[in-house]
């Protein structure tokens, strides 16, 4: 009978076959997913003005959706992160065998292709677009909203090198690919990053723009940052529980700071309310 390990093993060594049709099913799923949350939230949101609940109350449950997803993300990183501290020989195992496969699965084309898109998470990039958003918000006279954005993405640089040094994980070897790495390997920098700075910036956009950009938005920057993250799998610079990992602590984190925004915002309202409530 095959054990769970076995299972692991079988599934990452068939993904590694077959790295692009898995990368677009997993890529289609995580949109239709999106999607259909965001169809749930618009059809049973209840807007501020409309709610019958105090307003205490209703932050309270706006929050207590952001904390719901604050623990999921820090769920998965923690399982992940427990596997790989105990034993890890079926993770571990089941990562290799994935990374073996792709080496030989992968169309050169294609590897390039996503050793572009990986350099969307840079940390000049990141850097770069930290500082261009920041300087726009500023200028706009939106204060708050540039500290809150420029915490959450230097926020997660912090994060993610304190969790590195202290999982201490070597990378995978890929010294025959277009992309070199160096550094601890776990949890991915460029994974979490990416969530945080691209959710980020779909957050900010929908502060400015009309209600039917938003969907584009959440859809655009999830697309975007699985798919950097699916780029350090397949150019080897991580092993596929970092890039998992980096995702979940980008989203716990991502959620975090978007709470807390919402949450300043709403304090910063209160005066106003209480001024024009008769």
């Amino acid at each position: 009978m095959a054990t769970e390990s076995d299972v692991l093993l079988h599934w990452a060594q068939f993904a590694g076959q077959h790295p692009l049709a898995v990368y677009g099913i997993l890529l289609a799923l995580l949109l239709a997913s999106s999607a259909a949350c965001w169809w749930l939230v618009r059809r049973y949101h209840v807007p501020h003005g409309q709610s019958a609940l105090p307003p205490l109350a209703y932050l309270a449950v706006r929050l207590a959706a952001g904390f719901g997803l604050i623990v999921s993300a820090a769920w998965v990183f923690a399982e992940i992160a427990e596997e790989l501290g105990t034993t890890g020989a079926s993770m571990g195992q089941a990562d290799q065998a994935l990374a073996d496969a792709v080496r030989t699965s992968l169309p050169p084309a294609a590897l390039q292709a996503f050793a572009l898109l990986t350099r969307l998470a840079d940390t000049a990039t990141l850097a770069g677009l930290c500082i261009l958003v920041a300087l726009a918000l500023a200028l706009r006279g939106r204060r708050w909203l540039a500290l809150g954005w420029v915490l959450a993405v230097a926020g997660n640089g912090v994060l993610n090198t304190t969790l590195k040094a202290v999982f201490a994980r070597v990378r995978p070897l890929h010294d025959d690919g277009p992309v070199m790495a160096s550094g601890f390997s776990f949890p991915s920098g460029h994974s979490s990053g990416s969530v945080v700075a691209y959710g980020m910036l779909a957050y900010v956009l929908t502060r400015f723009l009309p209600a039917r950009w938003h969907l584009p938005l959440v859809l655009g920057a999830a697309a975007l940052a699985f798919s950097i993250g699916v780029s350090r799998i397949f150019l080897r610079v991580h092993f596929a529980s970092d890039v998992l990992a980096g995702l979940a602590s980008g989203t716990a984190w991502l959620a975090v700071c978007i709470a807390s925004i919402e949450l300043t915002r709403w304090y910063r309202r209160r005066p106003e309310e209480t001024a024009i409530r008769p």
